[in-house]
């Protein structure tokens, strides 16, 4: 498997991150994905992907909730790193908080976007309370080729059909599914198994038995048994599919 959006490069796993890569092989994950959020997070991000060359992949993106007046002259020096990452990310918009910089944002977003395909790079793309904005922004692009996974994914069958709307992106799931009075699996029924990802999004949103704790890639094997009783398939052929889609996506497997 691969967990194709995780924070390990975080504070939170400072005093185990050694064991979390190892409880990650054990759990059958063999590659992660490190979405880059700030112009802070870039070393840190870096030094665990240089640490664990085999199994970490670094990306470089802005995070919308970290667009300030400044995000241009951020974006300027963050370019020179997009000739050795697997994808633009963690990109997007997110109003849910604060929308003091939404212009900003939207203006970031689309520079990144260009990144995007001037690189033929995938996309990582957050959206939170910014649905309509964001896909009319991806209308604009559609048919110019861009690749990617609309992460955290856990709207509706119409939101659903609109992002795959978009040939050559996907959803990423992760511990979200598993929650009690979730309706994610519902719409997951009318989602092809090739067009999802696993992702934790580590260390945040822990699956269920671990909700509320700090989730961590390895958990990423309790999304794939979920997902495996709603494709009604072996957690084996849910590792199968995704891993593929991966490859699709980012060509590393």
């Amino acid at each position: 498997m691969v967990d194709t959006h995780s924070h390990i490069y975080g504070p939170e796993f400072d005093e185990d991150r050694d064991e979390v890569i190892s409880r990650a092989l054990q759990a059958g994950v063999e590659k992660i994905i490190l979405p880059n959020i700030n112009e802070e997070s870039m070393s840190r991000m870096l030094s665990v992907s240089n640490s664990y060359p085999q199994i970490c992949y670094p990306t470089i993106g802005l995070h919308p909730e970290d667009v300030r007046e400044d995000w241009s002259l951020v974006l300027d020096r963050m370019e020179v790193m997009l000739g050795s990452v697997t994808a633009v990310g963690e990109v997007g918009l997110d109003f849910y908080w604060d929308s003091t910089f939404r212009k900003e944002q939207i203006e970031a977003f689309e520079r990144q976007i260009f990144w995007a395909k001037e690189h033929d790079l995938p996309l990582i793309i957050h959206m939170r309370k910014a649905e309509q904005e964001l896909l009319e922004i991806m209308e604009r692009h559609k048919g110019d080729g861009l690749r990617g996974v609309f992460h955290c994914f856990g709207g509706s069958k119409e939101t659903a059909e609109r992002m795959l709307r978009h040939e050559g992106f996907v959803l990423g799931i992760g511990g979200v599914l598993t929650f009690k009075n979730c309706r994610l699996a519902e719409t997951l029924r009318h989602v092809p198994l090739d067009r999802i990802v696993l992702e934790t999004d580590a260390p945040y949103l822990a699956p269920v038995p671990f909700r509320g704790k700090r989730n961590e890639p390895a958990f990423v094997a309790y999304v794939a048994q979920f997902l495996s009783n709603i494709y009604n398939v072996s957690e084996q052929e849910i590792g199968k599919v995704t891993n593929s889609t991966v490859n699709r996506l980012f060509g590393f497997l």
